[in-house]
């Protein structure tokens, strides 16, 4: 039973993370081969947790939020709809897979998808106060559902991404870097 659950993670993970965003389907494939090595394993735990390379994939509160954490990943991919409770603060400087050479880049995907990136389940977070203090964060596919307060620049709300509150930038200039092609139910404003 270990190893068929196993395996249907290591499933999962690879259809998330192959294809994780245009300018990043590279990394993605890269990060998808060692965490789908690892859950594949019958004696392997949940999500592995190289910040330097690899994608923290995660069903569970706790994990997303050490995930989110400046001691987290660069790319953080959920597997079902979570609730958190409490305040989620992604934090740290993180690069584009993970190479500290590259851009400064991190992702939340929300999402599962088919070999040909189709996306195939949209996830829904549920949390009270999302704090965005990474910069360049994008969020890809699903919903956020709660506030986000964005404390950093270069913030990304994917085209099939919704943010279901308020988004609360703490500076005009965090708000004139952002780029929100998706969904945002409530006010996007500085405060």
């Amino acid at each position: 039973m270990k190893l068929v659950k196993g395996l249907l993670v290591a499933g999962v993970a690879a259809a998330v993370l192959s294809g994780c965003g245009a300018n990043n389907d590279q990394a993605a494939n890269s990060a998808a081969s060692p965490a789908a090595s690892a859950a594949a394993s019958p004696a392997a735990s949940a999500p592995a947790a190289d910040a330097t390379t690899t994608a923290s994939i995660v069903n569970q509160a706790d994990a997303f939020k050490t995930a989110v954490s400046e001691n987290g990943t660069w790319i953080i991919a959920i597997l079902n709809d979570l609730t958190v409770d409490g305040e989620v603060v992604v934090a740290g400087e993180f690069h584009d897979k993970g190479d500290a050479a590259k851009d400064v880049y991190r992702k939340i995907a929300l999402y599962s998808q088919d070999a040909d990136h189709n996306i195939t389940a949209s996830y829904t977070l549920t949390v009270p106060k999302f704090t965005v203090k990474s910069e360049n964060l994008k969020v890809q596919g699903g919903t956020i559902k709660g506030d986000v307060y964005v404390q950093a620049g270069g913030f990304t709300l994917d085209k099939t991404a919704t943010v279901d509150g308020n988004i609360y930038y703490a500076s005009a200039d965090f708000q004139s870097s952002a780029k929100v092609e998706g969904t945002v139910t409530g006010e996007a404003k500085v405060q």
